[in-house]
């Protein structure tokens, strides 16, 4: 097994994979200093100025000169990137080809969609309904919880107080919970005088199966805590009546999120998923990317694999909307990566956002979608939302992902509404956090085939759709985030 990894001929950085030691000579290079697992040392001398290259494109320049043998990271490299950007569309066919035909066991709603699990869901219109949810849960869980495979709340502080586009992205993200098929039955909770109160919700929400999705006006009632319990009653009996049945991949719906990435991300398990994303689309099913701020520095790489200018137009705005978010606030558009990144071994945006695109594999990029708008094309589709881990895990499971596969090097708990898939980038990690991690990728730094090693998470991938738990969901581990970006009266 290789200590060190050169990811492509062009790069003139490797990395180490695990902790190596001044003095130790590797590609015929002796190292000047220390180097820590996950970082980069320089293969040949980098004069100042000159681009540091990985993953054969530029991650950014060195800020001094840099001996061959010696520690890059952030004390010498900077990032190339500044401003906005124009585009031109230079596509890249990759099209792929739907030859592959697997089966999961999961549940056929009423409108043909497949959800993953049975669950009942408590969605509040408002923040100031929180207690009176997290008291329902607990009550339904003890009188009803053997009827469905799970009775949950999830705490928020808006719906009231908020103006123009975060007002309407709240309402959005709460319609697309109620409208999620992995919810068999939505209690929506109310409390009568907020901004999104019930009636200017339904106008939102659209259609809905009465039997499915019951309201509860907490004002209204004189104890709302037996009036709730009434309702979950009749929903968990409306949701016991959905069974699993045998359905194709192609209906599965995948979310692909990193979070406290470190430098072995964009060797293992990005990789990974991009591959497994790859191989899903064999099967006609989706994925979704996100984190769009983690794009900037190799975003041409995924506009250039879009179906069509149409496509590639969306995926532009997607970028620049985002920037000029970041502008708009006064904030740096590339202020990244994060302090536990950059202890990880990621140097500049360029070098993570290299490592997070891989997420996507290199299929085409079917559709772009917008804050919590429903994915239609199957295939590889981008979601606008931002790089924290909550919020994107919301906005993927909005946009209707199933299930979250989640790589991380550094370790997190965090889980979201959907099964939460947790992959280590490294097997220290997978050992020490066997309660969060669900997938070891870290095998792919000890000299595991990729091929074999994305059929067994493939294979994992089937079994969380078809009930398996995932550790976030055995712990309970379920947040949302909602993105929000103005004024809060």
């Amino acid at each position: 097994m290789s200590k060190i990894i050169k990811i492509t001929d062009r790069d003139n950085v490797a990395v180490a994979l695990e902790p190596l030691c001044a003095g130790e000579s590797y590609l015929g290079v002796t190292l000047r200093e220390d180097v820590p697992a996950g970082h980069k040392f320089a293969l040949r001398d980098i004069a100042e100025g000159e681009n540091v290259v990985k993953y054969a494109f530029p991650i950014g320049h060195a800020t001094q000169p840099i001996a061959a043998g010696s520690w890059v990271h952030t004390h010498n490299v900077k990032t190339n990137l500044s401003g906005m950007l124009e585009y031109t569309y230079n596509p890249h066919p990759c099209a792929v080809k739907v030859d592959r035909e697997a089966t999961f066991e999961g549940y056929v709603r009423e409108d043909g969609r497949v959800g993953i699990r049975n669950e009942v869901w408590i969605v509040n219109t408002v923040g100031c309904v929180n207690g009176t949810a997290k008291t329902l849960e607990k009550l339904a869980q003890e009188a009803y919880g053997d009827r469905v495979e799970g009775i949950h709340c999830f705490v928020h502080p808006y719906g009231c107080s908020q103006l123009g586009e975060d007002h309407k992205n709240t309402q959005k993200l709460l319609a697309s919970m109620v409208n999620h098929p992995n919810a068999g039955a939505v209690l929506v909770l109310s409390l009568g005088c907020e901004n999104n109160n019930v009636n200017v919700f339904k106008e939102v929400l659209g259609p809905y199966n009465p039997e499915r999705v019951k309201f509860l006006i907490t004002q209204e009632h004189e104890d709302e805590i037996e009036e709730g319990m009434k309702l979950l009653d009749e929903l968990t009996a409306y949701a016991s009546q959905f069974k699993r049945q045998t359905v194709p991949a192609s209906e599965l719906v995948i979310g692909l999120k990193c979070g406290g990435s470190d430098g072995l991300s964009g060797i293992t398990a990005n990789p990974l998923l991009g591959a497994s994303s790859d191989l899903l689309a064999r099967h006609g099913g989706t994925t979704l990317l996100t984190e769009v701020p983690e794009m900037f520095g190799a975003e041409t790489i995924l506009m250039d694999r879009c179906k069509d200018e149409e496509t590639f137009n969306k995926a532009v705005a997607l970028i620049n909307d985002f920037k000029a978010y970041f502008i708009r606030h006064g904030q740096e558009v590339y202020e990244n990566p994060s302090p536990g990144n950059k202890a990880g071994g990621i140097t500049t945006l360029e070098d993570k956002s290299l490592g997070c695109t891989q997420k996507g594999g290199t299929a085409e990029v079917r559709g772009v979608l917008k804050y919590c708008e429903p994915v239609k094309e199957k295939g590889l589709n981008l979601v606008q939302g931002p790089g924290n881990d909550l919020c994107a895990i919301t906005a993927l499971m909005a946009s209707g992902a199933q299930m979250v596969l989640f790589t991380t090097g550094r370790g997190t708990p965090v889980g979201a509404p959907i099964p939460t898939v947790k992959v280590a980038t490294n097997t220290p990690l997978a050992q020490k956090k066997h309660n969060w991690i669900d997938f070891n990728a870290g095998v792919l730094a000890q000299g595991a085939d990729m091929g074999e090693t994305v059929e067994e998470f493939f294979k994992k991938i089937l079994a969380v759709a078809s009930g398996e738990q995932t550790q976030s969901e055995k712990h309970g581990y379920r947040e949302i985030a909602i993105f929000k970006d103005g004024v809060t009266l």
